[in-house]
């Protein structure tokens, strides 16, 4: 059975292993079939669901202020541009979180420490962000090796949202799952509950960043669409691997 959800992060244990900011966020969701994505998640691992469907994530934001736990934060490689392609994640042991298929950023040096050292899927692309007043443009191109891909988002921010049990879902998400050494690990997070906006999507091209993870183009604009000015987070230790093995699927 997996965990209530909480919009407020429990604690998370020392020591605390990075800190960095994740600002100007757009959520872009779209609603799938369980069985459509079931073969991403690491072995220990299954689709979290919502009245029984689980979801597809597209986001983009600023990563500022990477950093150890105390001191100052990164000079240049530790603030950049990042879009993820995620899933929503839940262990054997009812942890629920967060896999990503891809991460693109566009520092080569993020790239390459991130994929070496957690194993996660990071790609280096171009990226540009522009904020004028409300409204928000991403741009992202792929650099990586073997892939071609792009996308473009455009949203006008709106209105604080009340937050329901479908936005406590998709965003309270204390760890993410990741297949390394053998194993699913499960690396805990802890930042403030959100503050969510509505957004209208002004403009989306975005298909190939998905299908370049191996997933369907929805065809379809996403079923939930919102923005958050952002939240300050820390990364602790995990506290153990889930699962031995390959990844399922």
């Amino acid at each position: 059975m997996a965990d209530a959800i909480w919009p407020a992060a429990p604690e998370l244990r020392r020591p605390r292993i990075l800190r960095q900011r994740w600002l100007d966020l757009t959520f872009l969701h779209w609603a799938v079939e369980p069985a459509d994505v079931a073969q991403f998640f690491p072995a220990g691992t299954r689709p979290d669901t919502f009245e029984g469907r689980t979801y597809v994530g597209l986001v983009p934001f600023r990563m500022v202020d990477t950093g150890l736990p105390h001191g100052p934060a990164v000079p240049y490689v530790g603030t950049f541009l990042e879009t993820n392609v995620r899933l929503y994640s839940v262990d054997e042991a009812g942890r629920r979180g967060v896999v990503f298929l891809s991460l693109d950023a566009n520092r080569l040096a993020v790239v390459t420490a991130a994929r070496t050292v957690f194993g996660l899927p990071y790609r280096w692309a171009r990226m540009t962000h522009i904020r004028d007043g409300n409204h928000h443009t991403y741009t992202s191109t792929l650099r990586w090796p073997g892939v071609q891909a792009s996308a473009t988002i455009d949203v006008e921010v709106g209105a604080r949202l009340e937050l329901g049990p479908l936005e406590h879902f998709l965003t309270a998400r204390w760890a993410l799952h990741t297949h390394r050494a053998g194993r699913t690990w499960y690396l805990p997070n802890h930042h403030p509950p959100w503050i969510l906006h509505t957004a209208e999507l002004v403009a989306l091209d975005a298909d190939d960043v998905l299908t370049s993870v191996g997933l369907t183009a929805p065809g379809r604009p996403p079923d939930h669409v919102a923005f958050s000015p952002g939240v300050p987070a820390e990364f602790g230790l995990p506290p153990r691997a889930t699962s031995a093995g390959r990844p399922s699927g």
